[in-house]
Order: structure tokens, then C-alpha cells, then sequence
């Protein structure tokens, strides 16, 4: 018996270990924390629960018979943050590159197994050169086997992803097809083929930085989700993040106590409207002021700036938001903002987390590569995914809600169930010099005509009147009141129930 205790102190010795100290050091060099380390500062201190610690690969070839080390390259298993239930696994660098293996991966799909029986988050921390090449196709077998679980999880429990070192080839598909994913600037990068695959096929120069970093893939691609200075920031962030997601499909989102209160009067959200429609303001500041305490994480907040997407608070409870951003390309919808927003309508739609949307959009951004691009099947994702939505969707028009923008942003239309305006809206096919010079088109030369007919144009359709007369308004209010009636109106929604027929899935615009 002391023999076997003996053996089994040793064994967990050498998966602590890891690939030994000098490994661990060239981490620490780099500014990155080892791959306990990390599991560590994410988790409540004492609730790590580990699995599968003495799992070694089954290689023989290339010497690899020689090399085994308790773990095999990944840390799995479960633990809580703020007390609530989480799976991880985190890929350890320093043992063999953190290459997957097939035993690697084993690992890996153990616990997201159990984690959609139990109904419990998963969180994967990425640091891993890819596929183990020793092992030739069993271990892209592994990544299959991860890939599969990750879309069988996909609706069913959150999925985030941590990418805190290198993540190419097919390693990059399992983060991809998670809800969120999380890099860290300077030391991690995600991308299908590296900058010598590149230089070789299509002879352009690249860094790996340039290519795939944080930076790239949170401002230019719209792949990550955030990029943070450090490890220690991104994984205290990430506990941040946790606190808004509830653990599975079948949950309410957590409620947390504040004492904000829903009747908080903001008197100055009445002066947040330029008397100039064509000013721009922050809507950032209507977010903020709206949210229980001030507080808003904001989702991808570098990429496609002209919609904002995050979680607030709303007496509590999570909420999630869309909003135009006048201050960026006039709010206007494009490509990569229906994309942004549409993805995250339905991951909030998925999870049962109510959906708040301000609105002041003049309209689909025009132009040859718009079009070009495909601006109407992306364009339908935004409006395919409010549509679909079954979660409780509180509209609040600020200013301009033109055209088919107006339809595609939440509108009473596409069950909205609560739409409110401000005193400010602008509810309209287009703007009323656009609309004019088209209705009075011959008139065109006699510009006084022209802005007489533009200022008629604006006193009869621009303003929130004729849609309230249709029912598709709710009701008009003060600015200040916002937060309020947001409040009510979410805390009447709070029992919805709506289902929509019966399919296999939806066949989305793609």
C-alpha cells in the first residue's frame, strides 16, 4: 500500500511539473502564466476539482515511447467561479507544445461530455502548437471529436474560449465554432495557415502578429471577441464575463443583488440629442446610464464600431444590447455589423437573456462593395435573428429609424414586444431631404420649394407620431424615464412564453 502511495505521489509530482521548470521559465519570459497557473487565478481558490491527471498518449513511433508525461499537454476538469459550476481545460505549452494528441483529446471531450449532462459552462484556455504530428491522423481524429462536441454543446451550455498562445491549422475550428473567444495581445494568434505557408502560396510578407494576433483578429476580422494586455487580465475579465451567462439553455440568466434602482430618473438623457439630426452623439453614454451602476461589458468593442453590442444589468438580471453608434459611419448597418450583431442576437436568444435595443440608423451603408460583398444576405442574418427570437425584445428608438433598417432593428414587426420612442425619433421610409428630392423630383432646381417641401416632409413623418397611430410605437417618452420604463417592461416580460413551429433547424442567410 505505501508502494502504491509512493508511485501515485510521484506521478501527480510529474504532472505538476509539467515539461519541468526551465519550460515553465520560458513561459514566465514570455509574460505567459503556465497552464495551472492560469486554471489558478480563473477559479475560486480550492474549487478545482481535477481529472484524468495520470492519462499518458499511446505513440510508439519517433521515439515517442520515451517521452510520457503524466497529462499529455492539457489540464481538465471542473470548478466554480462566484460559485457557480464551470468545466476547463487549459493546454499546457510546456509538454510537447501543447500538441494534441489523441489522449489530449480524450481528455478534452471527457468533460465537455459531462458538461451538457450536468448543464455546466465550458471554458477552454488555448496554448497549443496543433495537431500532435507524431501521430499522424489519430490525432485529427482528436480534433474531430472535439469539433463535433462543439456543436452538439453549441445553444445547449456556453462555450468561451481563452486563446493565450498559439492556435493554427485545425486547431483554430474548435474556438471558432465557441460563443465567445478571448485573446491576448502580443502572445496569441489564430490562423488557418502560418506566415511561411503564406509567404510560399501567395508570396506576401507577414508577421504571425500581423496575420492572426489579438489585435488583427479583434479590430480587422471580427474573430475575437477581445484582446487584453496580459493573462492576468483576460482571465480576471473573464471572471467578470462569467457573472452575466447563465449555466445552460434551460436557465433564467443569474441575478445578482444591486441596489439601483429601476426608478432611477436620468434627466440628462434629455439633452443627449443634438438639435442637429445630422450631429452625431455616444449612444455608449445611453448604455451606461440605462445599466444597473453604470456597468456595461462591451462585446467586440473594436470592430465594426458603428453597432455596440454587450451585457448590462437590468435590477439584477442580464440583459443583453444592440445599438447603433451615430458616432461611427452615422450608424448606418453594414456588412460586419449585421454580422456582429445578428451573431449575438442569437446567442442571447439561445441562452434566454432579453435583448434591449437602441435604435438610430439611417439606413443600409450604400456603395459597390457593399453590394459587392453581399450586404443583402448579410444584412438578412441581423433580421433573420431578431425575427427568430423568442426572448423578451424591449426597442428604444432615439432618433433616426429609416427604411428597412427601421424593420431589421427589433421592430414591432418582427415581435418586438415592448417598442418605445424618444420625442426626438425620426420613423420613416428615408430621411426628408431624400424623400423629398425623390417625391419632387421635377422640382429639383427650385431650391426654395425643396426645403420648403423637405421641412412639410419632416413635420408629418419624422417624428414618432404616425407609427404610434399604427400601434407599431408602444408609447412615446421622456428620455430620462428610460431606464425606467425599460425596467417595467422587462419585468412584465419576465414570463414569456412563445414558441415558434416546429423544425429541425432553421436554414439561416449564410
Amino acid at each position: 500500500m505505501q508502494e502504491i502511495i509512493r508511485q501515485l505521489e510521484e506521478k501527480r509530482a510529474a504532472a505538476r511539473r509539467g515539461g519541468g521548470e526551465a519550460r515553465v521559465e520560458t513561459q514566465h519570459g514570455k509574460g505567459k502564466l503556465s497552464a495551472r497557473e492560469r486554471i489558478d487565478l480563473l477559479l475560486d481558490e480550492g474549487s478545482f476539482e481535477e481529472w484524468d491527471m495520470f492519462v499518458e498518449h499511446r505513440c510508439t513511433d519517433f521515439g515517442m515511447a520515451d517521452q510520457r508525461i503524466p497529462g499529455d499537454g492539457v489540464v481538465t476538469g471542473y470548478g466554480t467561479i462566484n460559485g457557480r459550476l464551470v468545466f476547463v481545460f487549459s493546454q499546457d505549452f510546456t509538454v510537447f507544445g501543447g500538441s494534441l494528441s489523441e489522449a489530449h483529446a480524450e481528455k478534452i471531450c471527457k468533460i465537455m461530455d459531462q458538461a451538457i449532462k450536468v448543464g455546466a459552462p465550458v471554458i477552454g484556455l488555448n496554448d497549443s502548437g496543433g495537431a500532435r504530428i507524431q501521430e499522424g491522423v489519430a490525432s485529427l481524429g482528436g480534433y474531430a471529436e472535439v469539433f463535433q462536441r462543439n456543436v452538439l454543446a453549441s445553444g445547449v451550455i456556453p462555450q468561451i474560449s481563452m486563446v493565450m498562445g498559439p492556435c493554427a491549422g485545425g486547431a483554430v475550428y474548435s474556438p471558432a465554432m465557441t460563443d465567445f473567444i478571448f485573446m491576448i495581445r502580443d502572445s496569441s494568434y489564430m490562423f488557418v495557415t502560418g506566415p511561411d505557408v503564406v509567404k510560399t502560396v501567395t508570396h506576401e510578407q507577414v508577421t504571425a502578429e500581423e496575420l492572426g494576433g489579438g489585435i488583427t483578429h479583434s479590430t480587422k476580422s471580427g474573430v475575437a471577441d477581445f484582446a487584453f494586455v496580459n493573462d492576468i487580465e483576460g482571465l480576471l475579465s473573464l471572471r467578470l464575463f462569467f457573472d452575466f451567462l447563465p449555466a445552460n439553455n434551460h436557465e433564467a440568466p443569474p441575478v445578482w443583488p444591486t441596489d439601483d434602482s429601476p426608478n432611477r430618473i436620468e434627466k440628462s438623457l434629455d439633452t443627449l440629442i443634438p438639435d442637429d439630426p445630422n450631429k452625431p452623439y455616444d449612444i455608449k453614454e445611453l448604455i451606461y446610464k440605462t445599466a444597473d451602476e453604470n456597468n456595461f461589458f462591451e462585446i467586440q468593442p473594436d470592430f465594426a464600431k458603428n453597432i455596440v453590442i454587450g451585457f448590462i444589468r437590468m435590477e439584477g438580471s442580464t440583459v443583453g444590447v444592440v445599438a447603433n453608434q451615430p458616432m461611427v459611419l452615422a450608424g448606418c448597418l453594414d456588412i460586419s455589423s449585421s454580422i456582429k450583431a445578428g451573431r449575438f442576437v442569437r446567442f442571447c436568444d439561445a441562452f434566454n437573456i432579453p435583448i434591449l435595443t437602441f435604435v438610430d440608423v439611417p439606413g443600409f451603408m450604400p456603395g459597390t462593395a457593399q453590394e459587392y460583398g453581399g450586404i443583402i444576405k448579410h444584412g438578412a442574418k441581423l433580421l433573420f435573428a431578431y425575427a427568430e427570437a423568442t426572448v423578451p425584445k424591449v426597442t428604444v428608438i432615439t432618433r433616426k429609424a429609416y427604411g428597412g433598417a427601421y424593420d431589421v432593428m427589433s421592430s414591432k414587426h418582427l415581435r418586438g414586444d415592448v417598442n418605445f420612442a424618444w420625442p426626438s425619433a425620426e420613423i420613416a421610409v428615408m430621411g426628408p431631404k431624400g424623400a423629398v428630392e425623390i417625391i419632387f423630383r421635377k422640382d429639383i432646381g427650385d431650391k426654395k420649394n425643396i426645403t420648403k417641401r423637405t421641412e412639410e416632409y419632416r413635420q408629418k413623418f419624422a417624428n414618432p407620431f404616425i407609427a404610434g397611430h399604427r400601434g407599431f410605437i408602444d408609447d412615446v417618452i421622456m428620455p430620462r424615464d428610460t431606464r425606467t420604463r425599460v425596467c417595467h417592461s422587462l419585468s412584465m416580460l419576465r414570463q414569456k412564453k412563445i414558441t415558434n413551429p416546429w423544425r429541425k433547424h432553421a436554414n439561416i442567410p449564410l
